[in-house]
Parts: C-alpha cells; structure tokens; sequence
C-alpha cells in the first residue's frame, strides 16, 4: 500500500558534474559552444541537402533525418546540462524528467533505425549497383522513414507512460546530468522488475535487430569491396560509405561500452557525454569534410545566397 501523495516525490534533483571548481565556466562555454555548433552544423546539412538538386538521393535523404534526430538529442539533453554545470546542479519537475526520458529514448531509436536504414542503401549502392535506382527510390525511402517513425513513437511513448505510474516516494537525487532509465528507475519505491523486462524486450528490435542490420549489411559490404581488383577501386567504394561506418562505430561503440561492461558513475558519465553531446556534433562534421558532393552544395549554395543579397 502506497502512502498519501504527501510523501511522493514531484521533483528530481540532478547532480551533474561535481568538482568542476575552477573548470566549471569553461567547461560551461566548450558545452555551449558544441551545442551551437551542433545545432547549425545539422540544421545547415539539411538546408544543403534541401537546397540542392544533386543531393536528391536516398543516401543524403536518410542523412537529413539522422541531423534531424541529432538535433532532437541534443536540445533535449545539452540545455539542462548547461544549467546544471553553471549551477552546480539542478532540478526538474518528475513530470519533466520523464519528459526528458522519452524525448532522450525516442531520439535514440530513431538514430538506431536511421543507422540501421542507411547501412541497408549503402549496401544496396555497393553490392548491387545496378538494381539500386529501382530498389532505393523516392517512395520506398519516405516509407521506410515513415515506418520508422511510426514504429518508434507507440512503442518509446508506451514504455514512457508506464514508466509516469511508478511510485517516488524519495530520495529524489539523480548523480547524472540527465534523466535516464536507470537512475530513474532507482529511485522508485515501485517493483520495478516489469520494466526492466520491458526494458530488455524493446532493446531486441530497437537496438540488437538495427545493430544486425548493420552488422551484416557491412560484412556483405565487405566481401564485395575485396572482390574489385584494383586497389583504386576499392578505396573508391569504400569511401562511400567510410563516414556512415565512422558514425555507427562512435555511436555503438560509446553505447557498448556503457550499457555492456561495469563501469563508475563518472566513467559513466563521460561516455554519456560522448554519445549525447559529441556525437550529434560530429555527424555532419564527418559526413561534410569527408563528402566532395556537400561541400560542392554548400559552396553553389552560399554563392547563391550572396548573389541574392547583393541585388538586394
């Protein structure tokens, strides 16, 4: 039996980074300044993309959509952190906090799937080239990207809300700079067993399943790539897709680490800060110094736009 509402926890205090001592406003503008960054370097990919006729392919059109779900991640977590580190902490209301756990949740299955759907159309471009346009074409992305959405908005939204029926009856400190599911589910007074098993039934087709996707569609990759004869060849294909392989392995490779092998909070802490923070700041950065096609864009595009304001 559950105590009055007098005794339930309606606010979460989160600790952040302690001992910043004299590194805490620099640390505080490095965070804002990736966060601005962040922010304009994907929004700028999808103007790009948008902006461009010659970028109208399936691979830039899944790009647009992971510089969407960066975007997503890092206002939902960078914001909050900025006011932690410059306050030394914070707190949230528990109906923020959820909030913060779902928009966090629903950002990274999306960047899941997108990786997931993107290694599927590399794969499609390098092992059967002449099958791609008639593969990969303009209807067949949208609903992929569709089903993606679609998927992933009951599924996060459901696990969210069973989540909103869990009893806080304290402590209501959170040592993390944001609100993720085991802290969360830590400080609940709940049985928190069903969720933790729900927990670990959704991990199989928004993370293991992407994850073999992407696994196998790089192993085919792969084996074609060591078929072309000349060593010209090979770097030529494989530079297609070296930026999404860099992405996936940062990506997975930081949440591996976390969610796979035993580690201190604030190891912890450091390898959330990577795929929350750095991550979405270097996607567009890897996918733009590493792609001919998007620097052309941006270029004719920024030549565009003076053009313009000069005849203004």
């Amino acid at each position: 039996m559950q105590p009055s509402n007098s005794n339930t926890v309606s606010e979460i205090v989160l600790l952040g980074f302690q001992n910043l001592q004299g590194f805490r406003i620099s640390f505080f503008l490095l965070l804002l300044i990736i966060f601005c960054v962040t922010v304009c370097g994907n929004l700028l990919i999808i103007l790009v993309v948008s902006a461009s006729r010659s970028l109208h392919s399936p691979m830039y059109f899944f790009l647009t959509q992971l510089s969407f779900s960066d975007i997503l991640l890092s206002t939902t977590i960078v914001p909050i952190m900025l006011h932690i580190v410059l306050y030394e902490g914070s707190s949230v209301s528990l109906i923020g906090c959820l909030t913060q756990f779902y928009l966090f949740l629903a950002s990274e299955t999306l960047e899941c799937l997108l990786l997931a759907v993107m290694s599927y159309d590399r794969y499609q471009a390098i092992c059967h080239p002449l099958h791609y346009t008639s593969v990969m074409t303009l209807t067949f992305c949208v609903k992929v990207v569709f089903s993606c959405w679609a998927i992933m908005l009951p599924a996060t939204l459901g696990f969210s809300i069973t989540m909103r029926f869990l009893w806080f009856c304290g402590p209501n400190v959170i040592d993390h700079f944001f609100c993720d599911l085991d802290p969360i589910l830590e400080l609940s007074c709940s049985d928190t067993f069903f969720m933790k098993i729900e927990d670990m039934i959704l991990i199989i087709p928004f993370g293991l399943c992407p994850f073999t996707v992407i696994i196998i569609s790089y192993a085919y990759i792969i084996i074609t790539i060591l078929k072309i004869p000349s060593v010209t060849g090979r770097q030529k294909t494989f530079s297609t897709c070296s930026s999404h392989l860099v992405v996936v392995s940062l990506y997975y490779g930081s949440l591996l680490f976390i969610y796979l092998f035993p580690n201190t909070e604030n190891i912890k802490k450091i390898f959330s800060t990577f795929y929350t923070v750095i991550t979405p700041l270097l996607n567009p950065i890897i996918y733009s110094l590493s792609n001919r096609e998007i620097k052309h864009a941006f270029i004719k595009l920024k030549s565009k736009m003076s053009s313009a304001l000069l005849m203004r």
